[in-house]
């Protein structure tokens, strides 16, 4: 019998404990649940924050080179038409030169050239090797820019012509492209680039907002006509155009570096103010206090006085007895 008490003794003696360890167990798991939850909440917001100032840093970035940038490159087609078609003489029915009317405007309302920036503007015909424009030789190429208010800035003239080729060059060349000459993916054509500007600028007082071009020639024949405009970059909008990725890398992440810098200065000031406000209330506090302190020493002093009675009676009274 005495066994079994002790055996149910020891029994009840190890619950409690086993109880007890459940429980601390319990509380351990707890809270480092809630401490990993709160790693958790604070490396998402930590992420959020990273994502947000990187999209701030390429929106500044994108800003910036929409900003800065001006058109690289304008091309658009030259349509040239006769202005006078009533000559005296039947011989020559075209009496004037082909004339073209060429707006310089994107989508009709933006202007192509920025203040300031070179561009070389050239003029590419596309002409057939006729017997006609081979007899044609040199002819020159005008064009006269204007502003909005039609006055003419500037003229150039320039001279072009064809690219001679012998009558065996030509007929070797009509025996090896046959095939493609026959199916039509090809054309027996010169492609004829007339530089106009080499370095044009546009004037910030007088805007350009289309040229005239003007070809001296009545028996000129063209396939088609562009224009093109390049733009001549230099210093940081040479690197920006020739080398966009490394660009926009760095423009980037200098912007991220510094937005992160300022969002890290401003957490530690926010952290310092914080700390700085409960020590000076403590002191406020303390402050307070002292003279509640200095009333309680006082007070057992008086408490042999009566309410309002001097401590010089007191001491008379002393000194009769």
């Amino acid at each position: 019998m005495e066994e079994f008490i002790s055996e149910d003794s020891g029994v009840q003696d190890v619950g409690p404990q086993i109880n007890g360890l459940v429980v601390q167990l319990l509380e351990r798991v707890s809270v480092l649940l809630v401490r990993v939850r709160q790693k958790v909440l604070e490396i998402a917001v930590l992420i959020c924050v990273i994502l947000l100032l990187f999209w701030v840093a390429l929106f500044l970035y994108g800003s910036f080179y929409y900003s800065f940038m001006p058109t690289a490159n304008f091309i658009t087609p030259v349509h040239f038409f006769y202005s006078r078609t009533d000559c005296p003489s039947p011989h020559h029915p075209m009496c004037s030169f082909p004339v073209a009317n060429v707006s310089l405007l994107k989508n009709g309302k933006h202007q192509v050239m920025t203040y300031g920036q070179p561009y070389q503007i050239t003029l590419q015909l596309d002409m057939p090797e006729s017997p006609a424009n081979q007899e044609l030789g040199m002819f020159l190429v005008k064009i006269a820019p204007y502003s909005k208010a039609g006055q003419i800035v500037d003229v150039s003239t320039r001279s072009a012509m064809l690219h001679y080729r012998s009558a065996l060059l030509q007929a070797l060349d009509t025996v090896v492209f046959s095939p493609m000459l026959l199916t039509g993916a090809s054309e027996q054509k010169q492609s004829i680039i007339v530089e106009l500007y080499s370095e044009f600028k546009d004037d910030s007082y007088k805007p350009i907002v289309g040229a005239a071009i003007e070809i001296h020639s009545q028996n000129i024949q063209i396939y088609r006509a562009h224009l093109y405009i390049f733009a001549h970059f230099t210093g940081i909008r040479y690197l920006l155009y020739n080398f966009p990725l490394i660009s926009a890398l760095i423009g980037v992440m200098s912007n991220f570096t510094f937005l992160s810098l300022i969002s890290i200065l401003s957490f530690l000031q926010f952290n310092l103010g914080s700390r700085r406000i409960p020590r000076k209330t403590d002191i406020q506090q303390e402050e307070f206090n002292e003279p509640d302190d200095l009333d309680d020493q006082a007070e057992p002093q008086d408490e042999g006085n009566a309410p309002g009675e001097p401590h010089t009676v007191s001491k008379q009274s002393q000194l009769l007895k």
